[in-house]
């Protein structure tokens, strides 16, 4: 099968390996990190403004473990993905080489759950939010392999993520769910708090509710909550993610506001960086 083919590198344009070395610099471990990290949830924007809050999940991550392989829940942003769609074979270039998939696992989810889960590489081609993810992997552990998996918020991805987690208990392998949070503004079609500081706080506010539904393990409310609020765009990536964790815990939440703030608070667009 031909190697996957970059649909979005514009997202992480540049040198890559200097921007993480930036991103280690700058990094300082969280109090409190466990021991064992079986993943965590991640941002999929440009690495420009989530860049250095995605690396903060897989440096804590690397200070614990070298996964062999990285299970990877994308958000689903275009139509026709109406099932969980995993990519089953070959591998995905990036900037640092190419990114094998774990044709193995890959078979094991399929065979072991044939109900809930498709295989599809088209359900992939023009997704961007598993590509973002895999030059930090490629260079935080160059040899581990990846498991992609198309995530819509659909009714099952609670049971996919807790029928995935015991499949790979005890295997060298974490669960990564990349989500964007909050898109607030007249560009997105939601500013229901208006413009300025108000409005930005309340913003904040907003991405805290699932971020809490995240953090306390409620991952059967995450996606009543994104459609009751709209603060994730991945939310069927959020609510599969690896369970097992008693807790998990917030690196950063910050927003694109945060990153690059221009006059008036009018948009923006909010990211967390959590491990469990």
């Amino acid at each position: 099968m031909p190697a996957r083919v970059p649909v979005a590198a514009p997202f992480y344009s540049g040198d890559i390996r200097a921007q993480m070395d930036r991103y280690e610099r700058g990094f300082t471990p969280p109090p409190g990190l466990p021991e064992i990290i079986s993943g965590g949830i991640v941002p999929h924007a440009g690495w420009y403004y989530s860049g250095g809050t995605a690396s903060r999940v897989y440096l804590s991550i690397k200070l614990r473990r070298s996964p062999r392989t990285f299970v990877i829940f994308g958000a689903v942003h275009g139509p026709g993905v109406s099932s969980f769609a995993v990519y089953p074979d070959g591998s995905w270039q990036t900037p640092l080489g190419e990114a094998k998939v774990d044709r193995a696992l890959a078979e094991m989810f399929l065979e072991e759950i044939p109900d809930l889960l498709v295989p599809d590489t088209r359900a992939h081609t023009w997704e961007h939010s598993i590509e973002v993810q895999l030059p930090m992997i490629k260079y935080l552990f160059p040899d581990a392999m990846i498991v992609p998996v198309a995530a819509p918020p659909v009714e099952g991805a609670v049971k996919i993520g807790g029928r995935i987690g015991r499949l790979i208990a005890g295997m060298d392998a974490v669960v990564v769910g990349s989500s964007d949070l909050t898109h607030y503004g007249d560009d997105y079609g939601f500013a229901p708090a208006g413009y300025g500081e108000g409005a930005r706080a309340w913003m904040r506010s907003n991405d805290m509710k699932i971020i809490r539904d995240a953090l306390d393990m409620h991952e059967e409310r995450i996606i009543p909550e994104a459609e009751a609020d709209w603060n994730a765009c991945g939310a069927g990536a959020m609510a599969a993610k690896s369970l097992g964790a008693a807790r998990g815990i917030l690196l950063e939440h910050t927003t694109s506001f945060d990153v690059h703030p221009e006059g008036e608070f009018r948009m923006a667009v909010g990211y967390a960086g959590i491990v469990f």
